[in-house]
């Protein structure tokens, strides 16, 4: 079986989810190497992002399926997050540290918690790295 980001989101959802995270506010610059900041994740109220691009832990790229691309996470601006596929959804809880650029999602009803290394953050483009070294790369809607 296929191993995906997906599986380090939620350990317990069954499905596989695709993140993808949109930028509202950002400077004209975009710079990538920035840490950026939480607005940009979630703009002034919320933000969907959709899955463009994986690769596996061994860096080797991963076709994403048609499924997976429709899938999306929406940031609120509020701290929650809806994680949705065309059969099922999730919520919880989202922070961004910018001095560490880590994104740590929070899983409600089961407290499962997953933290990303985000290795790119620009007005439409957010690259996400979990801890096996796998990396999704996800675009603004």
């Amino acid at each position: 079986m296929k191993k995906t980001i997906a599986t380090h989101l939620q350990p317990l959802f069954t499905l596989v989810f695709v993140l993808t995270l949109s930028a509202f506010t950002f400077s004209c610059s975009g710079n990538k190497e920035s840490g950026g900041d939480s607005s940009m994740i979630a703009g002034t109220t919320s933000k969907i992002w959709k899955a463009d691009k994986e690769t596996n832990a061994a860096g080797d790229k991963d076709k994403l399926t048609s499924a997976e691309k429709e899938e999306q996470i929406q940031f609120f601006a509020n701290g929650n997050f809806t994680q949705t596929s065309s059969s099922q959804s999730a919520n919880g809880t989202w922070t961004y540290d910018a001095s560490t650029k880590t994104l740590s999602l929070t899983y409600a009803n089961n407290n499962v918690s997953e933290n990303f290394k985000v290795n790119e953050l620009t007005k439409n483009d957010l690259k996400l790295q979990a801890p096996d070294g796998s990396t999704l790369e996800l675009e603004a809607e």
